[in-house]
Protein backbone atom coordinates (compact mmCIF):
# COMPACT_ATOMS: atom_id res chain seq x y z
CA UNK A 1 0.00 0.00 0.00
CA UNK A 2 1.06 3.54 -0.65
CA UNK A 3 2.02 5.65 2.36
CA UNK A 4 -0.39 8.42 3.32
CA UNK A 5 2.29 11.09 3.03
CA UNK A 6 5.61 11.16 1.24
CA UNK A 7 7.49 12.48 4.29
CA UNK A 8 6.89 11.49 7.89
CA UNK A 9 4.47 13.60 9.89
CA UNK A 10 6.33 15.95 12.23
CA UNK A 11 4.10 14.72 15.08
CA UNK A 12 5.90 11.38 14.95
CA UNK A 13 8.86 12.82 16.88
CA UNK A 14 6.53 13.62 19.77
CA UNK A 15 5.02 10.16 19.52
CA UNK A 16 8.49 8.61 19.73
CA UNK A 17 9.18 10.51 22.96
CA UNK A 18 5.86 9.44 24.49
CA UNK A 19 6.49 5.87 23.33
CA UNK A 20 9.90 5.83 25.05
CA UNK A 21 8.38 7.13 28.29
CA UNK A 22 5.65 4.50 28.10
CA UNK A 23 8.28 1.79 27.60
CA UNK A 24 10.10 2.95 30.73
CA UNK A 25 6.96 3.00 32.85
CA UNK A 26 5.95 -0.45 31.58
CA UNK A 27 9.36 -1.76 32.64
CA UNK A 28 9.00 -0.14 36.06
CA UNK A 29 5.62 -1.83 36.53
CA UNK A 30 7.03 -5.19 35.46
CA UNK A 31 9.84 -4.88 38.02
CA UNK A 32 7.45 -3.77 40.75
CA UNK A 33 5.10 -6.69 40.10
CA UNK A 34 8.01 -9.16 40.17
CA UNK A 35 9.39 -7.88 43.48
CA UNK A 36 8.96 -10.18 46.49
CA UNK A 37 5.74 -9.58 48.43
CA UNK A 38 5.55 -12.12 51.29
CA UNK A 39 5.59 -10.34 54.62
CA UNK A 40 5.91 -6.96 52.93
CA UNK A 41 2.74 -6.60 50.89
CA UNK A 42 2.24 -2.97 51.99
CA UNK A 43 5.66 -1.93 50.61
CA UNK A 44 5.15 -4.13 47.55
CA UNK A 45 1.73 -2.61 46.85
CA UNK A 46 3.08 0.91 47.31
CA UNK A 47 5.84 0.26 44.76
CA UNK A 48 3.32 -1.21 42.31
CA UNK A 49 0.98 1.74 42.91
CA UNK A 50 3.75 4.27 42.22
CA UNK A 51 4.67 2.43 39.00
CA UNK A 52 1.00 2.38 37.98
CA UNK A 53 0.64 6.11 38.65
CA UNK A 54 3.61 6.80 36.36
CA UNK A 55 2.20 4.44 33.75
CA UNK A 56 -1.17 6.17 33.99
CA UNK A 57 0.40 9.58 33.38
CA UNK A 58 2.49 8.31 30.46
CA UNK A 59 -0.46 6.50 28.91
CA UNK A 60 -2.56 9.64 29.32
CA UNK A 61 0.05 11.58 27.35
CA UNK A 62 -0.01 8.84 24.69
CA UNK A 63 -3.78 9.14 24.39
CA UNK A 64 -3.53 12.95 24.17
CA UNK A 65 -0.94 12.76 21.37
CA UNK A 66 -2.97 10.28 19.37
CA UNK A 67 -6.58 11.27 20.13
CA UNK A 68 -6.29 14.93 21.11
CA UNK A 69 -7.25 17.84 18.92
CA UNK A 70 -4.92 17.78 15.94
CA UNK A 71 -3.87 14.33 17.13
CA UNK A 72 -2.25 11.70 15.02
CA UNK A 73 -5.39 9.57 14.66
CA UNK A 74 -7.44 12.45 13.28
CA UNK A 75 -4.72 13.32 10.78
CA UNK A 76 -4.45 9.70 9.65
CA UNK A 77 -8.19 9.28 9.08
CA UNK A 78 -8.44 12.60 7.24
CA UNK A 79 -5.56 11.70 4.96
CA UNK A 80 -6.48 8.04 4.51
CA UNK A 81 -10.05 7.05 5.40
CA UNK A 82 -9.05 3.40 4.78
CA UNK A 83 -7.22 3.58 8.13
CA UNK A 84 -10.35 4.45 10.10
CA UNK A 85 -10.94 0.86 11.26
CA UNK A 86 -7.48 0.33 12.81
CA UNK A 87 -7.64 3.83 14.32
CA UNK A 88 -11.02 3.00 15.87
CA UNK A 89 -9.58 -0.25 17.28
CA UNK A 90 -6.68 1.65 18.87
CA UNK A 91 -9.06 4.22 20.33
CA UNK A 92 -11.18 1.43 21.84
CA UNK A 93 -8.03 -0.12 23.28
CA UNK A 94 -7.23 3.23 24.92
CA UNK A 95 -10.48 3.11 26.88
CA UNK A 96 -9.98 -0.50 27.97
CA UNK A 97 -6.35 0.06 29.01
CA UNK A 98 -7.22 3.23 30.92
CA UNK A 99 -9.91 1.26 32.77
CA UNK A 100 -7.47 -1.53 33.63
CA UNK A 101 -4.92 0.95 34.96
CA UNK A 102 -7.60 2.62 37.10
CA UNK A 103 -8.74 -0.73 38.49
CA UNK A 104 -5.19 -1.69 39.43
CA UNK A 105 -4.55 1.70 41.03
CA UNK A 106 -7.60 1.14 43.23
CA UNK A 107 -6.54 -2.41 44.09
CA UNK A 108 -3.05 -1.31 45.13
CA UNK A 109 -4.24 1.46 47.42
CA UNK A 110 -3.78 0.60 51.10
CA UNK A 111 -4.53 -1.69 52.69
CA UNK A 112 -3.61 -4.63 50.47
CA UNK A 113 -4.07 -8.08 51.96
CA UNK A 114 -1.54 -10.84 51.32
CA UNK A 115 -4.16 -12.89 49.46
CA UNK A 116 -4.69 -10.05 46.95
CA UNK A 117 -1.10 -10.01 45.68
CA UNK A 118 -1.60 -12.92 43.26
CA UNK A 119 -4.67 -11.35 41.66
CA UNK A 120 -2.93 -7.99 41.35
CA UNK A 121 0.06 -9.66 39.69
CA UNK A 122 -2.22 -11.49 37.24
CA UNK A 123 -4.08 -8.31 36.34
CA UNK A 124 -0.84 -6.32 36.10
CA UNK A 125 0.73 -8.90 33.83
CA UNK A 126 -2.39 -8.96 31.65
CA UNK A 127 -2.20 -5.15 31.45
CA UNK A 128 1.44 -5.30 30.33
CA UNK A 129 0.55 -7.83 27.62
CA UNK A 130 -2.34 -5.64 26.47
CA UNK A 131 -0.04 -2.60 26.36
CA UNK A 132 2.61 -4.50 24.37
CA UNK A 133 0.01 -5.58 21.81
CA UNK A 134 -1.39 -2.05 21.65
CA UNK A 135 2.08 -0.69 20.92
CA UNK A 136 2.51 -3.29 18.18
CA UNK A 137 -0.82 -2.35 16.60
CA UNK A 138 0.13 1.34 16.74
CA UNK A 139 3.54 0.72 15.20
CA UNK A 140 1.91 -1.28 12.40
CA UNK A 141 -0.53 1.57 11.73
CA UNK A 142 2.25 4.17 11.60
CA UNK A 143 4.28 1.98 9.28
CA UNK A 144 1.31 1.40 6.99
CA UNK A 145 0.59 5.13 6.87
CA UNK A 146 4.07 6.62 6.67
CA UNK A 147 6.45 3.70 5.97
CA UNK A 148 8.26 4.76 9.15
CA UNK A 149 9.48 2.34 11.79
CA UNK A 150 8.99 3.86 15.25
CA UNK A 151 11.53 1.37 16.56
CA UNK A 152 11.08 -1.31 19.18
CA UNK A 153 13.59 0.26 21.59
CA UNK A 154 12.00 3.70 21.83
Amino acid sequence: MEPVVGAPDPGLDGLRVVRAELTESMSALELALAAPAPGRQAAWAERVNVALAELSADFGRHVAVTEGSDGLHEALVEAAPRLSSPVRRLTNEHAAITGSIGDLLARTSPPVAADEVGAIRELGTALLVRLARHRQHGADLIYEAYQVDLGGET
